[in-house]
């Protein structure tokens, strides 16, 4: 955008950065690495799991910060509050229609492919002592105790629990009341606005361990489970990753084709947060620097810390695909035929059960058992068939699930006219800076600001 001080466009000094230095190259070194180490010293890479368990728990630690800071500021800028209720719900629209979408896809897939179809496999000769553990996490989660969970025990308990939603509840909350003050919540606003750059660079420090998390994760997953593991049912494995990378392309891309943007543009530009999701099989792992890029893209902080902690229990297009072609894969595999309206029962629970889902690993594991004890016609020691490759296509959930939520940051943001074109297509081409340079994106009264500390709304402006 044009500087009106100077006439001139301010052109952002991106900086060199020698190629072994760049992160995502680090975490495809780390990940080729890890798969060798499993699969040549099976042991030695099973060993590797504190290392992807300690990344994750590093991450998980500034995750409620990041969450708490993006959301309240962004709230307690606004000068009107009703827009907040506004971007929730438009951006629970969004979810709900491309959530069911995801589930008839996988639905469809499943019949036309029918990856399980020749197995004959009888359910009663399934050991289902291993999956006893997630059908009673499954039997321990109704939809009533999710919305109940939403609200936490006291106001700090967010912070120490890690659940995403009752920080994102707790924050709008707070970024409301601080608002609603006016004058007498501007120095506590000014406060967390400081605090956002110290806690941001936290997350800058944190990411230069990824490829280490990533390493040892999939170390462990080669060595524990094995390449070979995928073999004996690859017809599902495969079926389930082309359908999601079609559901990507083709309908997330019109989707972002229709709002302006290229979808592979949008993956090239996430493509650090997808190699570390890849690599741990959490899209958790990757949520604060996605919120920073959503925001760098040219999305308002407010909508980003709407729209992104709210899609990682309700935007979940990969855990609703496999949700979906894997309880009809168990039902091919035993030999069960199942009518039409059995199938929309299944996807009508399916649509309940998997809004409870969080952005882990084995989050969609466990949905499917709650879906699967709500539908008796499915035989959930069925579930044993997929434990072994639930690893594996887990990861390809994660990573459609950040897609996902990507496209609906930009979508809901350009929806609200809170979408900075110009900033957006930079971002898309590749024209912004690394995320740990201090070059500056906004600027205000011809004094250039940090972005994280930019309150200014984002609809563009042509000058």
């Amino acid at each position: 955008m044009m500087d009106i001080s100077t006439g001139e466009h301010p052109v952002p000094q991106i900086v060199k950065i020698k190629w072994y230095r760049i992160l995502y190259v680090q975490v495809i070194i780390a990940i080729t690495i890890g798969i060798l180490l499993g699969h040549f010293y099976p042991s030695l890479g099973e060993s590797m799991k504190p290392l992807g368990d300690a990344f994750i728990k590093l991450v998980k630690m500034i995750i409620a910060p990041v969450i708490f800071l993006t959301v309240a500021t962004g709230i307690a800028a606004m000068t009107d509050l009703q827009k907040v209720g506004r971007v929730v719900g438009k951006a629970m629209i969004y979810f709900l229609t491309f959530s069911t979408l995801a589930l008839i896809v996988g639905m469809v897939v499943s019949n036309i492919v029918q990856p399980g179809h020749g197995m004959h496999i009888d359910p009663a000769s399934l050991d289902s002592s291993a999956i006893k553990g997630y059908v009673q996490q499954a039997h321990d989660s109704t939809l009533t105790g999710f919305l109940m969970n939403i609200i936490p025990a006291t106001l700090i308990s967010p912070f120490t629990g890690g659940d995403i939603l009752q920080v994102l509840f707790v924050a709008v909350l707070f970024g409301i009341a601080l608002a609603a003050v006016g004058d007498h919540g501007k120095p506590v606003l000014k406060f967390l606005q400081a605090l956002m750059a110290p806690v941001f660079k936290l997350v800058a420090i944190l990411m230069k361990a990824a490829p280490v998390g990533a390493f040892g994760a999939i170390a462990f997953t080669i060595g524990k489970y094995g390449i070979e593991s995928v073999s004996s049912l690859a017809l599902l494995v495969v079926t389930f990753y082309v359908t999601s990378v079609l559901f990507v392309l083709v309908i997330l891309g019109a989707v972002a084709r229709y709002n302006g943007f290229s979808i592979t543009k949008l993956i090239r530009y996430i493509r650090e947060e997808l190699l570390l999701v890849l690599g741990t099989s959490s899209s958790e792992a990757a949520l604060p620097t996605l919120m920073q890029k959503m925001e760098r893209a040219g999305c308002a902080k407010s909508v980003v810390g709407l729209v992104v902690p709210t899609g990682y229990s309700f935007n979940l297009d990969g855990t609703n695909i496999y949700m979906t072609m894997a309880a009809l894969f168990i039902a091919q595999a035993c030999d069960i035929p199942l009518s039409l309206q059995e199938q929309v029962l299944l996807l009508l629970v399916a649509m309940l059960s998997s809004k409870g889902a969080a952005g882990v690993t084995g989050a969609g594991f466990i949905t499917l058992a709650a879906t699967l004890s709500v539908v008796p016609a499915v035989p959930i020691a069925g579930m044993t068939l997929i434990l072994g490759i639930d690893r594996f296509m887990s990861e390809c959930r994660a990573l459609t699930n950040l897609v996902g939520n990507a496209v609906a940051t930009i979508v809901v943001a350009r929806w609200e006219g809170e979408l900075n074109t110009d900033q957006l297509n930079s971002a898309m081409n590749g024209e912004l800076p690394p995320l740990d340079t201090s070059v500056t994106l906004h600027q205000r009264g011809g004094q250039e600001i940090p972005a994280q500390e930019s309150s200014e709304p984002r609809a563009s402006v042509a000058v």
